[in-house]
């Protein structure tokens, strides 16, 4: 009797011996920390070769992790972009959930939520999902309550003046980044696995004029793209921005470098990417390579092999699906993810071409700021392959970067200069075009609009375009050539327009398949308005010949 006993004692104790601390580090679910900057283009970082950019944490993780050299944001504005990525759906999908300050509804369920009901601890620092307005009382029964990206732990604050405030210029925000992540670690996350989004509010504007004469950054290094004039006022404008992107990076390698001391890095997947394209103008709210293509690369060493550059397109509505894969979560209580994940690339031992399927990725925008008539917006959409960029400019008969001209505040049909221009020929941005962030960069291309040398310039950012625009991406950077309409490129034309109207159609974007396809013009927007007289180009037409 006592041998039987004992026998099931025998099976235990092996069992129990065979179970190295390898094997159950391996069944440890992994973290996930995600940091995204806010407005910053792909070609700025140092691992894609920027002169005058350093970013050493997100070159780490490029370095020792799998870099996409094609990720296109969902959208040239934040808060459809980052609509995109909780929900894994085009912003067209998302109604009101998809535009810029508007409502956030219950029914768009984020994947955080799900992963915090499957046993991960989420928290965000600085900028969530957003600009969106979250339920105020319980008025707003249809809105949602919290930030779609976590609760945010904010709270630890640099203070203005004192030996603490390392703050290299005086618009960057306030918020201690990484001593929030620290806190979320030792206070919130306890025995669970975390996810964490760490947004920073860097490098989006203002920034402080100059900044960057108290380091040692030079004019000279500034890459000007060719959609602006080389000069020293838009190469300072630049480095005052890479100063804005270096603080974020900055917190990112504070982060990792505490995830290495308390030895949580390796088990830890970072992702880091930027919401959209630089604050520029024919950059965010843009549709263009500088507005939708940004830096992504991902780290996991113990299951992606790294050191790798993929080139296989892809977008922030893959980013749901993927994480919810990689945790092993269900998407159940979230609305039909459109995007397909990329842990096939990531686990792969590949580089470049590496999923076929992946011919096209899509993007878009609606309304960005309030910068037209009745709040009307600039709807667009676009398609990108490997080679090629196609871009929807839906309503051709607005103008790109808002109206040129504002109705004076408090008054009823007063109106501003044309332009924005005073009578002494300075600038005011607030007067015109405002769907392109204030920056001495748009002054000075405003101010200098009938200038040769300019002139050219002020039409790439402000003037009217064709319902159609294609870019060879290889050839063209910079998107300066339109090739629709060119007969050697008829065919990719075709292909891309009937993908583009596929993709559209499948997805129920009410632009295309209605049943009201003015819907996006008409939701009310929780930011600041600003008042625009009723469309009449006669006079501007004048001023511009």
């Amino acid at each position: 009797m006592k041998t039987l006993l004992t026998i099931p004692f025998v099976f235990i104790l092996i069992f129990l011996i065979g179970c190295s601390p390898e094997d159950s580090e391996v069944k440890k679910r992994p973290n996930i920390l995600f940091a995204i900057s806010d407005d910053q283009s792909f070609a700025h970082t140092s691992f894609e070769g920027s002169p005058f950019v350093s970013t050493p944490a997100f070159d780490r993780i490029a370095r020792e992790g799998v870099y996409f050299r094609n990720c296109i944001a969902g959208s040239p504005g934040c808060a459809p972009s980052r609509s995109a990525i909780v929900t894994g759906r085009h912003h067209w999908q998302n109604e009101q959930s998809g535009q810029h300050a508007a409502p956030w509804l219950k029914k768009h369920v984020p994947f955080v939520d799900l992963l915090d009901a499957n046993g991960y601890a989420t928290g965000l620092t600085g900028k969530g999902v957003g600009p969106f307005r979250y339920a105020r009382d319980e008025n707003d029964s249809l809105w949602r309550a919290t930030n779609a990206a976590g609760i945010a732990h904010s709270h630890i604050k640099y203070e203005p003046g004192t030996p603490g405030d390392e703050r290299p210029a005086d618009k960057i925000s306030d918020i201690n980044y990484f001593e929030n992540f620290k806190y979320f670690m030792e206070n919130v996350k306890g025995d669970k696995p975390f996810f964490f989004w760490y947004g920073g509010l860097e490098p989006h504007r203002a920034y402080e004029q100059d900044s960057w004469k108290r380091t040692d950054k030079n004019l000279s290094d500034v890459v000007v793209p060719g959609f602006f004039p080389d000069h020293d006022i838009v190469r300072g404008d630049m480095l005052d921005y890479a100063v804005e992107i270096e603080w974020f990076d900055l917190h990112l390698q504070r982060m990792l470098e505490y995830l290495e001391e308390i030895g949580e890095l390796e088990n830890t997947i970072v992702i880091v990417t930027a919401d959209n394209g630089m604050p520029f103008p024919r950059a965010k709210a843009n549709s263009y390579e500088y507005g939708v293509h940004v830096p992504f690369a991902v780290r996991f060493p113990e299951n992606f092999p790294g050191g790798r550059v993929v080139d296989d397109v892809i977008g922030f509505s893959d980013l749901a699906p993927t994480i919810l894969e990689i945790t092993d979560t269900s998407s159940e209580g979230m609305l039909p993810i459109t995007g397909k994940s990329i842990l096939n690339i990531l686990r792969s031992e590949n580089e470049g071409a590496v999923d076929p399927s992946r011919e096209y990725v899509f993007s878009g925008r609606e309304r960005h700021s309030s910068s037209r008539y009745e709040n009307w917006g600039y709807p667009q959409r676009a398609i990108r392959s490997q080679d090629y960029l196609l871009v929807w400019n839906m309503k051709p008969e607005r103008w790109p970067a808002g109206a040129p001209q504002r109705i004076k505040p408090d008054t009823k049909d007063e109106l501003l200069p044309l332009h924005g221009i005073d009578e002494n020929g300075i600038h005011h941005s607030e007067w015109a075009y405002t769907d392109i962030d204030e920056s001495p960069t748009k002054s000075y291309i405003i101010e200098n609009m009938k200038e040769e040398k300019v002139s050219a310039y002020f039409g790439l950012a402000h003037n009217k375009r064709p319902e159609y625009e294609l870019f060879d991406i290889k050839n063209d950077p910079y998107n300066l050539t339109n090739l629709a309409g060119d007969v050697r490129f008829e065919e990719i034309e075709r292909e891309m327009k009937e993908a583009l109207r596929e993709e559209l159609t499948k997805t129920d974007d009410p632009r295309v398949v209605g049943p009201d396809k003015e819907v996006f013009d008409s939701y009310i927007r929780y930011s600041p308005m600003r008042e625009f007289p009723e469309p009449d180009d006669t006079l501007l037409e004048e001023t511009l010949r």
